[in-house]
């Protein structure tokens, strides 16, 4: 079986110039195939791991959403102060406000980039009835990029569900596999660059209308001198295969009608204190 990059239509030349030994790491999925919900969900982990591993996050994206509203909610109620408050008391008030706040400001930016980028993706992923593959990017730009996650999802078509439905147990033992698989393969070890960008592609058949949040890049390609991490998600108890497999859906037959399409929203990191040991 070809590897995920060398079948990536339109990142032909870039995610198929250099290409691991051991080839993309595979992941089995024990369902017919994965609903909305659950591609959106093992992308987010994916995704989140990936800005943690590479220290452009502080925390576990789940830990920092958390934290995030926490905060908000606590701004909330430190917006109207006490009826009556003692000298000491409210200049502790005033102290824990301002310290919400800078935290807040500190934060909001990544928060709101990581919010719309999810938002897009759940978006897009209700408007198509498959895609084929997301790509990861992490660096300055598309064409010269630090790190590539090649992510090819074989899930036959989607049901009727959105991509808002709640988590499964599929969704999250796929996750964890995905996750263990990038562990194992080395994701994340090498040194770390300082805060850069993440960009966030997905393979569909060009004749569909995504929404506006994604731009089509048919000629997509990056520098062959980064060679990507690629992983195979597949349904194990599928029937109709991946385009990467094999041609046998009639609507979806030709290779060349599948492109990349470009997530208009970008997440930059943060400058991390995290440890770079290990």
């Amino acid at each position: 079986m070809e590897t995920a990059s060398s079948s990536g239509g339109g990142g032909g030349g870039g995610c198929g110039g250099e290409q691991r030994g051991s080839g993309p790491v595979q992941v089995q999925a024990a369902a017919a195939a994965l609903r909305r919900s659950e591609v959106f969900h093992v992308v987010k982990e994916l995704l989140g791991f990936v800005l943690y591993m590479h220290h452009q996050i502080p925390s576990v994206l789940q830990s920092l959403e958390s934290e995030f509203a926490s905060l908000k909610e606590e701004m909330a109620e430190l917006a109207l102060p006490p009826a009556e408050l003692k000298p000491s008391e409210l200049r502790k008030y005033n102290t824990r406000k301002r310290e919400v706040r800078r935290r807040i400001k500190n934060q909001q930016k990544l928060m709101n980039s990581i919010s719309s980028l999810l938002s897009a993706l759940q978006q897009a992923l209700d408007e198509v009835p498959s895609i084929e593959g997301v790509v990861l990017i992490l660096g300055g730009s598309l064409v010269r990029p630090l790190f590539v996650y090649d992510i090819t999802i074989s899930h036959g078509s989607f049901d009727s569900g959105s991509a808002k439905d709640g988590l499964t147990k599929l969704a999250q033992s796929v996750s964890r596999k995905a996750i263990r698989s990038l562990v194992s393969g080395g994701a994340g070890s090498l040194s770390y660059t300082g805060p850069t960008k993440l960009f966030l592609l997905i393979r569909c058949p060009s004749t569909l209308n995504l929404p506006l949040d994604f731009l089509p890049k048919r000629d997509f390609r990056y520098s062959k001198k980064t060679v990507p991490l690629q992983m195979h998600i597949k349904c194990t108890n599928q029937q109709c295969m991946s385009i990467v497999d094999a041609p046998c859906c009639p609507s979806e037959s030709s290779l060349s009608d599948v492109i990349w399409f470009q997530c208009k929203h970008t997440i930059r990191g943060l400058p991390c204190k995290a440890s770079l040991e290990g």
